[in-house]
């Protein structure tokens, strides 16, 4: 058997440990066998390609004793021992452990079993709701298309009287082992059956209703419960109401980014609001009581004598619910003194006089 490693991951032989590397994920990725459109054969031999290169004493043989090698005789590896002379297994439904995480960065690490536990798409939604609903929590309606569990079948995808039968090929395990000598040895590959998709059975006839799939796509309606205190872009993530997966496989999630519209009256810092009150000069000079709008409704408050314009008075507890914790922010109040622009003659006169009282 003749074969070129770094033609396989299709880089240079003078390629870095981070380009092979890399060479190795996409294609991976490309032909893993539980994604559509995957290649059994091809992963096997970029997994290979990647063991060796990956390993640089493997990668110093294979370089010294060229890209040719029929795992016997003269310049080969000896009985396809390769290096050790030890036969290994891969499975290949579990690259998260085989490749110190890389299953995961794909998506299919430690997780795939065939298609029995194909789990379900998440799903992502964006809501919008009002200052107040975001302040206080409220509870909204919520229509999603998604793919749902089948109710003719019950997700199952076999109709009520079909035969189920044990998958003669891979006698109910769902997975099938091969053995490919290689110049690392007999490896083992652990795949996915074909005959049965991974589920270990086979039925006589499937559910007219989702062509055997156990879902069927449509509106879904969901009643959610917003939290008081959500900020803007904060997530909620709802377990098990994302998309169903095939044949009774468990279902994705849903995650809701929360948004809320702003209100002219109020703004919002963390788990404060912040408001303006507008004053006249006698009530900055003399004090007096005030009304102010809150999420609460209107308030009373207290103006100092001789309060300056930009002043801010806080409203303890008046502010946004906290949403991990008890308690409440506060509303923080900035006084603006308004200034007359024009005096008829008696208020001319009376502010002279303050003035030269000041002096």
């Amino acid at each position: 058997m003749s074969k070129d490693y770094y033609k396989v991951l299709g880089v240079d032989k003078g390629a870095s440990d981070e380009e092979i590397k890399k060479a190795f994920r996409r294609l991976a990725h490309q032909h893993h066998p539980d994604k559509a459109g995957g290649d059994t054969e091809k992963f096997k031999e970029v997994n290979e390609a990647y063991q060796v290169l990956s390993d640089k004493q493997k990668k110093a043989q294979y370089d010294q004793f060229g890209q040719t090698f029929d795992g016997a005789g003269p310049g080969g590896f000896g009985g396809g021992q390769g290096f050790g002379g030890q036969g290994f297994n891969i499975n290949m439904d579990d690259l998260g452990d085989l490749f110190g995480g890389f299953g995961d960065m794909f998506g299919f690490g430690g997780q795939g079993r065939g298609a029995r536990s194909a789990r379900g798409r998440d799903l992502e939604i964006k809501i919008t709701i009002g200052f107040s609903e975001a302040v206080f929590g409220c509870d909204k309606e919520i229509k999603i298309k998604k793919y749902a569990k089948c109710d003719d079948c019950q997700g199952s995808g076999v109709p009520a009287g079909a035969k189920v039968t044990t998958c003669e090929v891979c006698k109910g395990a769902g997975q099938v082992m091969s053995v490919q000598r290689t110049m690392l040895g007999a490896i083992q590959m652990q795949t996915t059956c074909q005959a049965c998709g991974g589920e270990g059975k086979k039925s006589s006839d499937h559910c007219k209703g989702c062509r055997g799939t156990g879902r069927v796509e449509r509106q879904v309606e969901l009643s959610v419960k917003i939290p008081p205190g959500i900020d803007n872009g904060e997530t909620i993530r709802l377990t098990g109401q994302g998309e169903v997966g095939p044949k009774g496989a468990p279902a994705g999630d849903l995650y809701l980014h929360i948004f809320y519209e702003q209100d002219k009256r109020w703004q919002r810092t963390g788990y404060d609001i912040q408001s303006t009150v507008n004053i006249k000069l006698s009530q900055a000079i003399l004090g007096d009581t005030v009304e102010v709008e809150t999420v609460d409704g209107v308030v009373s408050l207290k103006i100092p004598e001789g309060t300056a314009s930009g002043s801010v008075i806080a409203l303890r507890g008046s502010g946004v619910p906290r949403l991990r914790a008890s308690g409440r922010g506060d509303q923080l109040v900035t006084v603006k003194v308004e200034i007359p622009k024009k005096l008829n003659r008696r208020q001319r006169e009376l502010v002279e006089a303050l003035q030269k009282e000041s002096l």
